[in-house]
């Protein structure tokens, strides 16, 4: 029946992107942008018009943790202060946790749900570095994978390695950050004996 429902109305519409409509554990996904919810007012039950029952997405979508949306959605809103569309913060957050491919992680990153306290640990932690929340927000945008990096294993020894092995602190360690944040994440260091980790490497360095 819903089937059929749907498939007049859609068929001749541009598949460039989706809506994604949620109600009652129910996800259907259609290839229309609405320039008026309110249109689609009763066509599925207990589908409200509210703009904020309709999530915009690509067509790459992003599978997040259906047990608990609610964790997904507060990481969001501690990204909201960079003004991000929302397109972008579940790119973001999706290439950061294993939920969007990314070569940076090779094959070693699983799915995993992100928690807001050790997102916003994160971000204070660079925040302690000197940067503003521009300087975050390029950064986030340059190299989104940073938010899934151990905080305590990674990034806060490698700033360290940083300070006391070559001398980078201050304003050349934030300018640093901005041209190449991939240094937060390295761990390891083949010495020129290839691990097949380059993207994680300090040979990179």
């Amino acid at each position: 029946m819903l089937g059929k429902a749907l498939a007049s109305p859609l068929s001749t519409l541009d598949s460039a992107a989706c809506l994604c409509i949620s109600a009652a554990g129910l996800t259907v996904p259609t290839n229309v942008i609405p320039s008026n919810p309110s249109s689609y007012h009763g066509l599925f039950p207990g589908v409200t018009s509210s703009r904020n029952k309709w999530v915009i997405c690509s067509t790459a979508q992003v599978e997040t943790d259906n047990e608990d949306p609610k964790t997904w959605e507060e990481c969001r809103e501690a990204l909201s202060c960079f003004s991000f569309s929302a397109d972008e913060t579940n790119k973001m957050l999706g290439k950061a946790f294993g939920h969007v491919h990314s070569p940076y992680w090779s094959e070693e990153r699983k799915k995993e749900t992100p928690k807001v306290e050790t997102l916003n640990q994160t971000l204070d932690f660079l925040r302690s570095l000197g940067l503003t929340d521009d300087d975050l927000k390029k950064l986030l945008k340059k190299f989104p994978e940073v938010l899934g990096c151990s905080l305590e294993e990674e990034m806060k020894p490698n700033v360290q390695i940083l300070e006391k092995d070559w001398g980078i602190k201050g304003k050349s360690l934030k300018s640093l950050l901005l041209r190449n944040p991939k240094v937060l994440g390295y761990n390891v260091d083949c010495k020129g004996d290839c691990m097949a980790q380059c993207t994680r490497c300090w040979v990179r360095f």
